[in-house]
């Protein structure tokens, strides 16, 4: 056992939530690809929580090592070894994947970068495949709350390319590589969980 593993607090507090919503999209057997696996937590979690998936966690190249000690730590079978993945690039070193789920990912890529998130998963998925993402969003041109509107002042100042998206932006950006949008669930802290299923 890992005596220390890295550790999120955000992760501890939303992944209940997530998983609820994630059983009732994912409820048939598959591989899931785990856009910015991060620390591991929610791959733990929901691997133990829905034996019947697959779980394929990935991250940025620089990073994709950190949740090894919570996937080494589990015992799960259902969890594979976790890629390196830039989503910019063509060749993405995955699996066949039967669906796909990112968490706080969107304001934290460049928008370049969220559009071939977008378009690489709008390629590897089949008709009827979901993509969810999770994270705070815009709506009408606004934040939806004053802890969004600070946390994405907080972002801009950090880098100007971070930021949290509109809504509206994202579904004209899917849109046009055959995602729509199927469900929008509200959840804690002003966040959201988009399901976006091949079309």
């Amino acid at each position: 056992m890992h005596q220390e593993k890295p550790y999120s607090q955000a992760c501890e507090n939303n992944k209940p939530f997530i998983l609820e919503k994630l059983s009732l999209v994912f409820n048939t057997p598959g591989t899931i690809l785990e856009v910015g696996t991060g620390t591991g937590q929610h791959a733990v979690h929901f691997a133990r929580h829905l034996p019947h998936l697959t779980w394929q966690p990935s991250d940025h190249p620089d990073n994709y090592q950190l949740c090894r000690p919570w996937l080494e730590d589990t015992g799960l079978t259902n969890i594979l070894a976790p890629v390196p993945l830039n989503v910019v690039d063509t060749e993405w070193p995955i699996p066949d994947i039967q669906g796909a789920f990112s968490a706080n990912t969107a304001h934290i890529m460049a928008w370049e970068e969220v559009v071939a998130m977008f378009s690489g998963l709008a390629q590897r998925l089949r008709e009827g495949q979901a993509f969810c993402l999770y994270g705070p969003f815009n709506y009408n041109g606004t934040w939806t709350s004053e802890s969004n509107r600070q946390f994405d002042q907080y972002l801009r100042a950090r880098n100007a390319h971070m930021g949290i998206r509109h809504i509206e932006d994202m579904h004209d950006m899917a849109a046009r590589i055959g995602l729509v949008l199927e469900s929008d669930f509200d959840m804690p802290a002003n966040n959201r969980l988009l399901v976006w299923r091949k079309r």
